[in-house]
């Protein structure tokens, strides 16, 4: 017996006390992957070894616990193997695991070392030579969009009668109550966001009815200063079941002219669905696309990588959406520092997409935990530590020979 193979037991069970400790301090650290130590015995042309020593350290990339940390920007990579791509000021690449992201001044998204968030921007699809870049969230206002589509549902009383008086509205003399049947509120917007309110009017009609055995209904369409808005009126014509029949297909189109700088408008009303039944007068759905300007006030993450910008207009817009990388081999990754991972020859070139089947799919508002076992080190670090005391003792025996030796 040597003290070779004491020493070289001593040095392997110190190496495995700091892998089990390193283990252990990064128990509660976002997306850190456990790591063990890999020992092979040493032979050097006898049947006798001359010890052991590290073969290799890897790390397990099995998942971590997932847990809400109640941060927009925070995202956990859930059910796969993806990793987030990030690139340094300099150019470099990263990939890693913690999700903890933050937004700087300047819009960009970065880690908390300052490791840039790659994707590709809002109206970007990856692939076709398409390269992912740092994703900015601009702090630009929406635009505003016009209406072009209403899309409507009124229930008209049939019980209802004739207006004693025939309908009109000018400015400074809008229509009376004996005018109409039932009248409600449009609001649209214009090209620059004005919001605008038309006024609908309906009055039952005494015409001959355009259905045989039905009811023709006037739909009168104004302004807020009373002028008649193009495409108005409009004839309802319902059948016998108050089913509407005309106009065709349910549609028409009302126009307002340009002013205060917006375009002329074009509005296509859909009143599919619109009945006339023995029941009150009402409205059963009132919708239009256009809408205001609005300010950023947050985002959010979808699960295909997505962020989602939330306005004060009550809209949302994506922004950009976070890529994701693969590996061949995740344990030829070699570790960084700061939870971050760079590629090697062994672990193969990346892979490179969005999230989605084996990459996993992302979820906000929440973080990957370390998948330290902390029960299982504990033990490891007992046992590991037992390793070390018998190395100790075939020096101590040994050392017990040589001096039995010495006094011969």
């Amino acid at each position: 017996m040597g003290f070779g193979q004491g020493v070289s037991g001593l040095n392997a069970a110190a190496s495995n006390l700091d892998v089990i400790g390193n283990n252990i301090a990064n128990a509660n650290t976002v997306g850190y992957k456990q790591s063990a130590a890999q020992f092979a015995d040493v032979y050097a042309g006898t049947k006798i070894g001359l010890g052991v020593r590290v073969n290799s350290v890897v790390q397990s990339f099995n998942q971590g616990n997932i847990e809400a940390s109640g941060r927009s920007l925070d995202v956990a990579i859930t059910n796969g193997n993806g990793f987030f791509r990030m690139t340094s000021p300099e150019g470099a690449v990263y990939y890693s695991r913690n999700g903890q992201f933050q937004r700087q001044e300047d819009g960009r998204i970065t880690n908390m070392q300052g490791l840039q968030v790659t994707g590709y921007p809002a109206g970007v699809a990856g692939g076709a030579g398409v390269q992912p870049q740092p994703l900015v969230i601009s702090n630009a206002q929406m635009e505003p969009r016009a209406t072009s589509n209403i899309t409507a549902k009124f229930q008209l009383d049939s019980r209802a009668t004739v207006p004693t008086q025939a309908f009109a509205s000018a400015p400074g003399v809008p229509p009376t109550s004996n005018m109409f049947n039932y009248s409600t509120a449009i609001n649209v917007y214009d090209s620059l966001g004005n919001k605008q309110q038309l006024m609908a009017y309906f009055a039952k009609s005494g015409a001959a009815p355009t259905v045989p055995g039905g009811t023709d209904w006037q739909m009168y369409v104004t302004d807020v200063n009373g002028n008649a808005v193009g495409g108005a009126p409009v004839t309802l014509s319902f059948d016998n079941a108050g089913a509407l029949q005309a106009p065709g297909a349910g549609a028409v189109t009302l126009t307002q002219p340009a002013a205060n700088g917006a375009q002329a408008m074009a509005m296509r009303l859909d009143l599919t669905g619109t009945t006339q039944f023995g029941a009150d007068n009402d409205v059963k759905q009132l919708s239009q696309n256009g809408y205001t300007s609005g300010s950023l006030l947050g985002f959010s993450v979808n699960g295909d990588g997505t962020i989602v910008g939330s306005y004060s207009n009550e809209q949302t817009k994506p922004l950009g959406q976070i890529v994701m990388a693969a590996f061949g081999n995740v344990e030829g990754l070699k570790p960084e520092g700061d939870n971050v991972w760079s590629a090697t020859g062994a672990s193969g070139q990346p892979l490179v997409g969005v999230a989605g089947g084996s990459m996993g799919t992302l979820r906000s508002n929440a973080v990957e935990a370390s998948n330290v076992d902390l029960s299982g080190q504990l033990v490891n670090l007992i046992v590991a530590q037992r390793n070390y005391q018998a190395n100790a003792q075939t020096i101590k025996a040994q050392d017990t020979v040589m001096q039995t030796l010495v006094n011969l």
